[in-house]
């Protein structure tokens, strides 16, 4: 609101004088979407969920290799990635929603990655970060996994060696706009009906994950697991 005077000469009864009278003008409105006098707003259920989970991207960080060095420093003040609800890294999957495998990833470590992702609450999604996650880069040697996909739904894959932190927030961007267009609701449940190589590609898993029991449970024909 703006305030301002009004300034008469004279008055009523033929004096002179001054008087003064201050008036009241409304700064002009922009229109927010909003309900000026309610103050509620129209929207659907599955915008509404998708804004709150894009905006809330609690990742996991596996770092395996030199990736998890720059994934620190995506962290960090100078790049700021609390932007886009993604500075809340969870060590713990019950409380994480997007997997970063970061680094390169052995067929030892990808029993323990694999539980990790069963261990997630769904929604959730996975990042591929640098080469050797995506491909094994370098390493064509009989320890490393020629990429994570073999085993893990990839969302999205990050060249580089190591990548570039900006290349991280653009990933991130894409995942937001990824989250915003699923139909949590009303859809297809909102990441939950991706190709899983488990059930998909099953003779490419390595063979420390064939016997894992997230990987059993999601086999073709399998019983459900219990559930408490």
């Amino acid at each position: 609101m703006k305030h301002g005077w009004l300034e008469r000469v004279g008055d009523e009864g033929g004096a002179g004088g001054t008087r003064k009278a201050e008036i009241v003008v409304p700064e002009a409105q922009t229109p927010t979407g909003l309900n000026d006098e309610g103050g509620y707003f129209v929207t659907r259920v599955d915008a509404l969920v998708d804004w709150a989970r894009k905006n809330s991207l609690w990742p996991l960080p596996l770092g395996l290799s030199c990736c998890a060095i720059e994934f620190m420093a995506t962290a960090s003040s100078k790049f700021d990635m609390a932007r886009f609800g993604a500075e809340v890294a969870r060590f713990s999957p019950r409380q994480a929603d997007v997997l970063i495998v970061a680094g390169t990833c052995t067929y030892k470590m990808a029993e323990a990655s694999r539980r990790v992702y069963d261990q997630m609450a769904e929604p959730k999604w996975v990042i591929s970060m640098g080469a050797c996650a995506s491909s094994g880069g370098m390493y064509r040697s009989y320890p490393v996994v020629q990429g994570i996909d073999t085993f893990l739904p990839v969302d999205f894959y990050i060249s580089g060696c190591p990548p570039r932190p900006e290349n991280v927030l653009n990933t991130l961007m894409k995942l937001q706009q990824k989250v915003s267009r699923e139909r949590p609701v009303t859809g297809d449940g909102g990441g939950t009906n991706r190709i899983d190589p488990a059930t998909a590609r099953p003779e490419t898993l390595p063979p420390t994950v064939r016997n894992n029991l997230g990987v059993r449970d999601a086999a073709p024909g399998a019983e459900p697991p219990a559930r408490p």
